[in-house]
């Protein structure tokens, strides 16, 4: 029977669902009928990295392997905003940032550490009432968001070359580290947002041994496939 997890290097601009679209239609062909298969764990078009792909009987464990602990390394920009909280808004509301120093950044970055409250951007692919939540943003409509429970684990300043702050950092499920990036800028008054990401670990599953798609595609094209 069918029972596949691939570990996808998701590209940039792509839609997770992009990805998935593109795994169901190499099966498709080898099976010549469709087959079942999800994703275990959304990133956005602006990041890259470790996604599960999950195809067949494997599909089943997609809320498990949704629930392990996250892993990415990333970039903050500081001094400015976006709407959407990372680069596919334009920036605005720019300010000068030449007071920040090292030790300030990084006590701030230990404000983040634990359990908390968090809402989901507007810029998201969370529900709300049948549609998207970036569905509405697009519109510009912004609705009321739940909190939900989520936690930080690690959050490490990597590299600060302002207003450029590379980080690492690992999170629960559910968390969103593009509202991290802005709440990151919002303490230290100034604003920022989430330049670029790159998902690294989800639990014990690892980006090194992460497949390109077009790796994935030909691997499924090449092997006898059978559900």
């Amino acid at each position: 029977m069918l029972n596949d997890l691939w570990l996808i290097d998701k590209p940039l601009d792509w839609t997770s669902f992009d990805v998935v679209a593109k795994v169901r239609n190499a099966y498709s062909k080898q099976l010549g009928k469709k087959c079942k298969v999800g994703h275990a764990g959304t990133l956005d078009p602006k990041a890259t990295g470790l996604l599960l792909i999950a195809v067949g009987k494997k599909t089943k464990e997609i809320a498990s392997l949704e629930g392990l602990d996250k892993e990415y390394t990333g970039e903050i920009k500081l001094g400015a905003t976006t709407k959407s909280y990372d680069t596919e808004t334009e920036e605005e509301n720019r300010c000068d940032i030449s007071h920040l120093n090292e030790a300030q950044l990084r006590e701030t970055a230990t404000l983040f550490l634990g359990k908390q409250l968090q809402s989901p951007p507007m810029f998201s692919a969370t529900w709300h009432h049948g549609k998207r939540l970036y569905e509405l943003a697009r519109r510009d409509i912004e609705v009321e968001r739940t909190p939900k429970s989520i936690e930080v684990f690690e959050f490490d300043l990597t590299e600060i070359r302002l207003p450029i702050v590379a980080f690492r950092i690992v999170v629960s499920k559910g968390a969103y580290i593009r509202t991290i990036a802005r709440d990151f800028g919002a303490r230290l008054g100034v604003g920022g947002y989430l330049r670029a990401l790159r998902r690294t670990r989800v639990g014990n599953y690892h980006i090194e041994n992460a497949l390109s798609i077009d790796a994935c595609v030909e691997l499924i094209r090449t092997r006898k496939v059978e559900i």
